[in-house]
């Protein structure tokens, strides 16, 4: 224990950020042993331990990546942008004709020799982000014409997003907004904005039509099941089980793996791991899980007040949103706020992708935010030898 608070200390950069991590990272391991039983007496023959072992596996994984990812300096990544895009389009193209289908979904790629998927949607999301931030960084003399904003920023966007839609819509429309979001930040002029909306509208369009034409590459049907059972109907039994759960813990909940609708919701260790988080920890344990999400968000608008690079303030805004947005949409869905999405709540849920891409993405936020703390001390320390120096002559 004594190692682990002198390891905590020698940190740099936001210290609190390490600390809403480890917190998520003790929630997740919680809530999803708890809730993996059903899955468990299915294929493991009730070994739930089988999923404990192999989510604190990726856990521990994706903390380890987060600390490689906030070693490295954070304008390395702007160098790394235009590569990691030209790897991710391929491999869209590649999941959308031939990627593995689960649950009716192309999103993976199989990975040879071992048994696990590979979700090319969190890479491309990780990307994308960079690349825009690295393009809003670089272009801020000519950002405000047609060439400095439609040419680097608009048109990945188009693509990414595009390869990403026909099989993940949910995914797709949270890295669209995240996109639009950093615009604003950027300081793009409006105008450039607004068609990047246009061409949001534009491209839904086009997937509408091709999900007519094509309706094994586009899940047209499942979208719009899932808007009138949201619209005409009390969401559909997904989230009538979530809401029940949500009920049923009351303020303080049922306690811990004491959960009774986790035999019952689908996806309660993905999709509606929220819902069964408020009925084993009551309203007060949703609350303050919402807490950390908020309280990440707070210390991530600290960093970019105090950064002094736009790259670096862009892009840890960008990363931010892109899980504080996603964090909000999962719970929505539990709360029948938004139709089912799809979208896991990151660094919570099981997954193996979602897990180690969360977790880089806060490395990289971390990152920056070291270089703000190094560059404050290095301030300070010359304030000193200023101070020195006056008060010597």
């Amino acid at each position: 224990m004594t190692a682990i608070v002198q390891a905590y200390q020698n940190l740099r950069g936001d210290k609190l950020i390490w600390l809403i991590v480890a917190l998520l990272s003790i929630v997740s391991i919680l809530a999803v042993y708890s809730s993996v039983g059903s899955m468990a007496y299915q294929s493991r023959g009730g070994n739930t331990e089988y999923y404990l072992f192999r989510h604190a596996v990726f856990i521990a994984l994706g903390v380890g990546m987060a600390y490689i990812s906030y070693q490295l300096h954070y304008m390395q990544y702007s160098k790394l942008a235009p590569l990691l895009l030209l790897i991710t389009i391929p491999l869209l193209i590649y999941t959308v004709g031939f990627g593995e289908a689960i649950n009716d979904a192309r999103r993976w790629l199989k990975i040879p020799w071992v048994d696990m998927s590979f979700q090319t949607s969190d890479l491309a999301k990780l990307a994308l982000i960079i690349y825009v931030a690295r393009s809003l960084a670089i272009k801020q003399d000519y950002i405000k014409n047609f060439k400095g904003a439609f040419l680097p920023i608009i048109v990945p966007v188009f693509i990414v997003c595009g390869l990403i839609a026909p099989a993940d819509l949910s995914t797709a429309a949270l890295l669209f907004l995240t996109c639009l979001m950093m615009m604003f930040i950027g300081r793009v002029s409006l105008k450039y904005v607004f068609l990047l909306i246009l061409a949001g509208v534009l491209l839904l369009s086009i997937l509408i039509i091709m999900g007519k034409l094509f309706p094994e590459y586009v899940r047209l049907e499942t979208w719009i099941s899932r808007f009138d059972m949201y619209f005409t109907s009390d969401g559909g039994y997904q989230v009538l089980y979530s809401k029940q759960a949500i009920a049923e813990g009351g303020l303080f909940g049922l306690g811990p793996g004491n959960s009774i609708q986790r035999n019952f919701l689908p996806y309660a260790y993905a999709d509606f791991i929220y819902a069964i988080i408020c009925e084993e920890y009551g309203l007060i344990g949703g609350i303050c899980l919402l807490g950390l999400y908020l309280w990440l968000l707070f210390r991530c608008v600290t960093i970019v007040t105090q950064c002094p690079k736009a790259f670096g303030a862009i892009l840890a805004m960008g990363l931010c949103l892109n899980i504080v947005i996603q964090a909000f949409a999962n719970i929505a869905v539990s709360v029948h706020l938004l139709p089912a999405t799809g979208l896991t709540l990151p660094l919570v849920s099981m997954g193996g992708t979602s897990i180690i891409f969360t977790c880089i993405s806060l490395g990289i936020i971390l990152s920056v935010s070291r270089y703000v703390d190094e560059a404050r001390v290095q301030k300070l320390e010359l304030n000193e030898m200023e101070e020195i120096n006056a008060s010597d002559h």
